[in-house]
C-alpha cells in the first residue's frame, strides 16, 4: 500500500444541506455526536493502511484544516501524512516549472479539474495508483481489498460500486458490466426507462460476487476510484479537457480502458441533503443502527478532546446516542435522538427525533446567571421545551417554553431563526431562539 496515494475531495459547497453549509464546507459537517464527516474516508484510508493522504479543499475550509491538523498526525518513523491541498491562484511561472501549462492554480471546477489542478503532487513520488474519495459519505470500506480487485483485474481504472433497487437509479451513476465485471457502458442519474433498462444487472452475476441479489438489478458508483497513476495523469491533460469524474471521464475512459468494478454490499450514504442527514441519524439511534463508528473492522478516528462523561439527572432516555460533556437535567425525556458534545438541556426538556451538534464550549455559572438576568438563553436549550424532527447546529440558544416542531407535510422555508427543509426544521449555527417561541 506504500505506493497508493489516497486524494479526498474535501471542496464541495454542499449547498443542499443548508444551514449547515452556511458556515463551513460540506466534509466538516459533524455527524454521530462527535464526529465530522471527513473522519469517514480518513479513518477509512488509516484503517486499510493507506497513510498518504491528500485532502482537496475549497470552500469554507477554515474549521475543516482546523480539525484535520488537530486529528491527523503521524510520527517521525512512518512516512504517512495528511495534508491539505487548497485551491489557489498560481503564478504562470510555475506551470512551466512543473511542465504543466494551463493546469496549475485557479478554483476547482468539478471533480476530475480539481484532481488536475494538483497534478504535481501525483508526480512528486513513485506512485502506482491513485485512490479518489469523497469526503461526504458514510461507510465502512476495506480499501485494501478493492486496490487488490484492481490489481488482479490488471485494470486501468476501478469503480467501486453498489447494488441498488430500481428506485434509487436517478440520484446515481449507473453502470454496465461484461461477465468479467469490465465496465461498458456508464450513465448518469438516468430518467427514463430507455436509460435505465439497458443497465439491468443479472441477477446470477452480483450473486457470482459473493452478493445477495435481493430485487437490486442496478450498479450504482460509489464515487470511489483507483487509477493507474500514469494513465490518470495522461487521461487529465488530453484536449478537451474533463472537469468531472462521472460525467466527463469516465465516458472517455470505458470507451478506450479497461475499467473494472469492485462489487460492495455494506452500508454506504451519501449524506448530501437536510433529510438524509436527519435520517441517517435516526437510523444510527435505532434498535439495529446500520453503521457503527467503533467497530472491530475499524473504528473512525476523530479529534481526541479532554471532556468528562454525561451527567445525567432523572431523565428518561429511549433509543438515544448522548456524546461526551453533555447535561441532561431531571424531568427530560429524549426519544430517538443524537445530542452532541457540550450539550447542556434544562429541567423537562423533551426532544423526538433530533440532532443536537453540541456546543464548542461550556459556559460558567456565572455567565448562566448573567443570561437569567438579561433574558439571554444560555446553551443549549432551556427549561420545560419540547423540539420535535429537528436539528440544532453548534452553539444554540434555546430558551424556554420553546416549542419546535417539524413536520413532513410542512413547506421548505427560512427566516431569521430558522430554515426547515423536507419537512426538518434546522435552527442555524450560534442561533438564539427567544424564551416561548413557537416554529
Amino acid at each position: 500500500m506504500a505506493r497508493v496515494l489516497s486524494l479526498i475531495l474535501g471542496g464541495g459547497r454542499g449547498s443542499r444541506l443548508y444551514p449547515l453549509t452556511k458556515h463551513r464546507s460540506k466534509p466538516a459537517v459533524p455527524i454521530g455526536g462527535k464526529y465530522r464527516l471527513i473522519d469517514i474516508p480518513l479513518s477509512n484510508c488509516i484503517n486499510s493502511e493507506l497513510t498518504r493522504i491528500y485532502v482537496l479543499t475549497q470552500f469554507l475550509s477554515t474549521s475543516l484544516h482546523r480539525h484535520i491538523a488537530n486529528t491527523y498526525r503521524f510520527d517521525m518513523f512512518n512516512r504517512g501524512f495528511v495534508e491539505i491541498l487548497a485551491a489557489m491562484q498560481a503564478d504562470p511561472g510555475d506551470e512551466s516549472r512543473i511542465g504543466l501549462p494551463g493546469l496549475v492554480g485557479g478554483w476547482y471546477e468539478g471533480t476530475a479539474d480539481a484532481v488536475r489542478r494538483n497534478m504535481g503532487h501525483l508526480l512528486e513520488d513513485n506512485y502506482s495508483e491513485v485512490l479518489i474519495l469523497s469526503g461526504d459519505q458514510l461507510y465502512r470500506m476495506d480499501f485494501r481489498k478493492l486496490i487488490q480487485r484492481h490489481r488482479d483485474t490488471r485494470a486501468d481504472a476501478t469503480i467501486a460500486v453498489l447494488p441498488v433497487p430500481r428506485e434509487h437509479v436517478s440520484n446515481l451513476g449507473i453502470v454496465r458490466v461484461d461477465e468479467t465485471g469490465r465496465i461498458i457502458g456508464f450513465v448518469e442519474k438516468p430518467r427514463t426507462a430507455e436509460q435505465i433498462d439497458p443497465f439491468i444487472t443479472p441477477a446470477h452475476y452480483i450473486e457470482s460476487q459473493g452478493v445477495a441479489f435481493r430485487d437490486r438489478p442496478f450498479l450504482a458508483s460509489m464515487g470511489i476510484y483507483v487509477f493507474n497513476r500514469d494513465m490518470l495523469v495522461t487521461m487529465l491533460q488530453e484536449p478537451p479537457l474533463v472537469t468531472d469524474f462521472g460525467k466527463d471521464l469516465f465516458p472517455r475512459c470505458i470507451a478506450r480502458h479497461r475499467v473494472q468494478t469492485y462489487l460492495f454490499d455494506g452500508y454506504w450514504e451519501d449524506l448530501g441533503t437536510v433529510k438524509s442527514y436527519h435520517e441517517c441519524h435516526m437510523a444510527l439511534a435505532g434498535d439495529h443502527p446500520p453503521f457503527q463508528f467503533h467497530h472491530v473492522d475499524g473504528i473512525v478516528y476523530t479529534r481526541t478532546r479532554s471532556l468528562p462523561p454525561s451527567r445525567i439527572v432523572g431523565a428518561h432516555l429511549d433509543h438515544a446516542i448522548i456524546a461526551d460533556g453533555s447535561v441532561i437535567q431531571s424531568g427530560s425525556t429524549i426519544e430517538r435522538s443524537i445530542v452532541g458534545i457540550r450539550s447542556r438541556l434544562g429541567r423537562n426538556v423533551t426532544l423526538r427525533e433530533c440532532v443536537l451538534i453540541g456546543a464548542d464550549r461550556y459556559e460558567s455559572d456565572d455567565e448562566r446567571a448573567e443570561n437569567e438576568r438579561t433574558g439571554r438563553p444560555s446553551l443549549t436549550i432551556g427549561d420545560d421545551t419540547v423540539i420535535e424532527r429537528a436539528i440544532l447546529d453548534k452553539d444554540c440558544r434555546i430558551g424556554k417554553n420553546v416549542r419546535i416542531r417539524g413536520a413532513d407535510n410542512a413547506p421548505d422555508a427560512e427566516t431569521d431563526l430558522f430554515v426547515r427543509r423536507d419537512g426538518i426544521v434546522v435552527i442555524p449555527r450560534g442561533g438564539v431562539v427567544p424564551n416561548g417561541t413557537i416554529i
